[in-house]
């Protein structure tokens, strides 16, 4: 990475009040969080996504000015400066912050563009840097990212980020929007909306009668990054999971106790989909039999477009959860994209279905986002969206409060006599109820393992807060490793099954090089860590057979990566 000689900040050439912008980040909440080079900051990746954030940050509807955002040629041609600012939240601690932009480099991404790294002032004064003063790298590609540098972790800050136009170009100026009105009729018209199907109630109610009772009650979460808590600051307890399972608390807890006997298991990881959700659910959501939830809520609908299976996999899960010998309360929460997509057209077949509670915050919120505050908008897509996947506060919040509504309408309602019926053919598929996971803590009297070249560990992992967690959980930590010291001797197991899936890690470090994976001497897939190209888990079906019988799994590294990484997570298993 080439580290520009630029250091802070200096007034622009011409006064900034005269020039065209729009925000990338506008009054956005940002936490520090650990990571593993030591330092406490907020990254906002860019690559393919700076034109997404000029959109529904910035108002930015000019085609030419959102193509120049997609290289750093197009950037320095269009930006003339930019301008920063930071507001941190506690006033007694005044600690420096730093900020950064790095472009990935055409010879070597991470390593040969440009880095400038300056300080901020904190008070909410804006911090400009002239494009034209910085000396950069003939080898930039694209805009990588931006990060914020703290010096602790947990630190909270509002900040805004705005790109100066050089002449020649013109945005219109985007209106200051008024906050949220929550509890308004307007506001509470939106949520009623998120109502997709109250489905069967005997499951749900059962479980708030327990609570009223003082019985213990867990409430659990599974999904993608929108579950994890992605967005919200702090993510621990401004995310929608967390604030959700709060006010249960206060709705159905044991009037004059404190809630405690109504727990929460938070189980969302980033970047995946129910293809590994249905992997995990023993282990993240029952605790490895540790725990049995009574109302188990499951979020996919924008992380499946990556299921091989188009709802098998998902389908799958649901009905895992619904067969638990205690009868959980399975609700379908389907989350929403800035550009107004998911996928609840392909999963809510399986909702309607079984007769499930389903909550659609895409139902609630995209026809408002088209209207003018005149016009009966209630919250705009620039208050709801923290980048173009994930809400910020006030999303989680809304997402929070579409749950709600539903526990609202369930205890109001008169409790079904007859349970939900799951023994039934399914709407999508049903090949995966039964998976299980293997890795290296649980294969012994389940497979044969000769982990020939894969004999290492490796502990850069995805990290994910689980639970009511500030902190981060590592993911799959019992893995196999291959790296260059290993020799390249290949991975061996035998397993008798009739389905099997690989989870591998995704990695965007250059150390890490493509797998083959044979399956009975057939080779089946080329697995590549960089497909995805950032740390997290990705799995992938190696067979799917309706008879179970012995198969011999093989796993090498490809020709010429032998002397490369790869990790091996573990597999998903059907006897």
């Amino acid at each position: 990475m080439r580290n520009s000689s630029f250091t802070g900040p200096a007034a622009p050439k011409d006064p900034n009040e005269k020039r065209s912008g729009f925000f990338i980040l506008y009054d956005t909440i940002i936490e520090a969080s650990p990571r593993q080079d030591g330092k406490f900051t907020e990254e906002i990746y860019l690559e393919g996504r700076l034109s997404e954030k000029a959109k529904f940050s910035g108002g930015v509807e000019d085609e030419e000015i959102l193509a120049l955002l997609s290289s750093c040629n197009g950037f320095r041609q269009l930006v003339h400066s930019m301008g920063i600012t930071v507001n941190l939240h506690d006033d007694s601690n005044r600690s420096d912050v730093f900020f950064s932009l790095e472009n990935w480099g055409k010879t070597s991404k991470y390593e040969s563009g440009t880095r400038i790294r300056i300080p901020c002032e904190t008070d909410g004064s804006e911090n400009v840097v002239v494009v034209a003063d910085i000396e950069w790298s003939a080898d930039d590609d694209v805009p990588g990212k931006f990060a914020f540098e703290f010096d602790q972790a947990g630190t909270l800050a509002t900040v805004s980020i705005r790109l100066y136009l050089n002449d020649g170009y013109e945005v219109p100026q985007k209106e200051v929007e008024p906050p949220v009105e929550f509890g308004t009729d307007a506001y509470r018209g939106m949520i009623a909306k998120s109502l997709l199907n109250r489905g069967n109630t005997k499951r749900l109610k059962a479980a708030m009668d327990k609570a009223r009772r003082g019985e213990d009650v867990t409430i659990a979460y599974i999904g993608g990054s929108i579950t994890q808590g992605a967005g919200a600051k702090p993510i621990h307890t401004e995310c929608y999971s967390f604030k959700a399972y709060e006010r249960f608390k206060r709705m159905y807890g044991e009037a004059g106790a404190d809630g405690n006997h109504i727990h929460l298991i938070k189980a969302g990881v980033g970047g995946t989909p129910s293809e590994l959700g249905m992997i995990r659910y023993d282990r993240d959501i029952l605790r490895d039999g540790a725990s049995e939830p009574d109302i188990v809520i499951v979020e996919f609908a924008v992380n499946d477009a990556g299921d091989e299976t188009k709802g098998n996999c998902y389908e799958s899960l649901v009905l895992k959860a619904l067969n638990a010998a205690n009868a959980p309360a399975v609700i379908l929460l389907f989350s929403v994209f800035v550009n107004d997509w998911n996928l609840q057209d392909r999963l809510s077949p399986v909702g309607w279905h079984y007769d499930l509670p389903m909550v659609s915050v895409k139902d609630a919120v995209v026809d408002q986002f088209k209207l003018t505050k005149q016009e009966g908008n209630v919250v705009s897509k620039r208050q709801f969206f923290y980048d173009i996947y994930h809400p910020t506060n006030v999303g989680h919040t809304v997402m929070a409060d579409c749950l709600s509504y539903l526990f609202e309408e369930t205890d109001r309602s008169v409790e079904d006599a007859e349970d939900i019926v799951t023994d039934k053919l399914p709407v999508i598929g049903n090949d995966f109820v039964d998976v299980r996971l293997l890795d290296r803590s649980s294969y012994e009297g389940v497979a044969s393992v000769e982990a020939g070249g894969f004999d290492q560990s490796d502990i850069d992992l995805h990290f994910v807060e689980m639970d009511s967690n500030p902190f981060g959980t590592p993911q799959f930590p019992h893995n196999w490793m291959h790296s260059a010291e290993s020799g390249e001797s290949s991975f061996r197991m035998t397993i008798n099954s009739k389905r099997l899936l690989l989870v591998f890690k995704d990695s965007g470090s250059p150390d890490f090089g493509s797998a083959e994976v044979l399956v009975d001497g057939q080779l089946v897939v080329t697995a590549d860590p960089h497909a995805i190209n950032w740390t997290h888990c990705n799995a992938v079906i190696l067979y799917n057979e309706q008879e179970t019988r012995e198969h011999i799994v093989e796993i090498r590294m490809a020709s010429g990566q032998e002397d490369k990484r790869f990790t091996i997570l573990g597999f998903g298993y059907v006897k």
